[in-house]
């Protein structure tokens, strides 16, 4: 009783913010749950749904657009983490250079990611544009293609063009986040491996990356979480289209829930979403553990 009573001040500073989770965490996505298993539409929503066990999985998994949605965000969310841990990861080596304005260049690379969505979601759309963009006259003028492509507006393009911008967004993130580790890495073992001759591929791969691991399935994971909830990139810039060609999971919940107003299904949706990524949670944990005990 003694002990509560000291720890109890900490407890009430803790209380805001369990509060808050309850609220705004917790409470939606049990209820998102429930939803799931009703049959919520516009037409009885202030009434409330009747119970429909599973329809509504069986609803989307039977659904046409369910395969394409699925297949395009596995193919998004692993094109977009290769690419920005691969290129943050260089520029990561470039910026951990001394030369002369380096910390002014990385505060420019950041304005990448700091920039709202949605004007860089319109602003690629422009620079994408079939008829006035900038990309297709400097491909034009470098004589690398013919004719202007239309970039989203053909299903073999559509992806590729969101992937790109969304890969041009996200590289300054991954960048900062792997100096910072690079930065921290010990200097002795680097002096002591140069002094054993070791050479610069050898102290990358046996000193480097081991060292780095750890940090990089930090930035993957919060990589994968945060391009598999896609949504605002695809609305702005395709509206899922052409033809489903940049339809998405979140984007497919979203046109149930607010376009078809099925709010079942689109509580199906999205609770399919976070059992796909709490899975994914689990293997990090596990992965996380793992390097821990070695």
């Amino acid at each position: 009783m003694q002990a509560f009573k000291k720890s109890l001040p900490l407890y009430l500073f803790m209380l805001p913010t369990i509060i808050f989770v309850i609220c705004f965490m917790l409470y939606p996505i049990f209820y998102n749950i429930i939803v799931s298993f009703q049959d919520l539409t516009i037409m009885n929503l202030k009434t409330g749904g009747s119970f429909i066990g599973f329809d509504n999985y069986l609803e989307v998994f039977k659904s046409e657009k369910f395969p394409i949605a699925t297949r395009n965000t596995f193919i998004y969310t692993i094109s977009c983490i290769i690419l920005q841990v691969f290129f943050g990861y260089l520029l990561a080596l470039f910026f951990n250079m001394e030369f002369p304005l380096r910390n002014f260049f990385r505060s420019l690379f950041l304005l990448a990611w700091m920039t709202p969505l949605v004007i860089t979601g319109n602003l690629f759309t422009w620079l994408l544009d079939v008829d006035y963009g900038v990309i297709n006259y400097l491909l034009m003028n470098l004589h690398i293609i013919s004719h202007p492509i239309n970039w989203l507006g053909q299903e073999s393009t559509a992806l590729i063009a969101v992937i790109f911008t969304n890969v041009w967004v996200g590289i300054p993130f991954n960048m900062i986040l792997i100096l910072a580790a690079l930065q921290s890495l010990p200097s002795d073992v680097y002096e002591a491996a140069k002094m054993d001759g070791a050479n610069k591929l050898q102290i990358f791969a046996k000193i480097t990356m081991p060292l780095l691991k750890p940090t990089l399935l930090v930035i993957i994971m919060l990589g994968i979480i945060y391009t598999f909830k896609v949504f605002d990139i695809i609305l702005i810039m395709t509206g899922g289209g052409p033809v489903n060609a940049t339809q998405v999971l979140p984007f497919f919940g979203y046109e149930q829930a607010f376009i078809n107003f099925n709010f079942g299904a689109g509580g199906a949706i999205a609770t399919i979403i976070l059992v796909i990524l709490m899975s994914l949670s689990l293997v990090y944990l596990y992965l996380a553990r793992k390097e821990e005990s070695v």
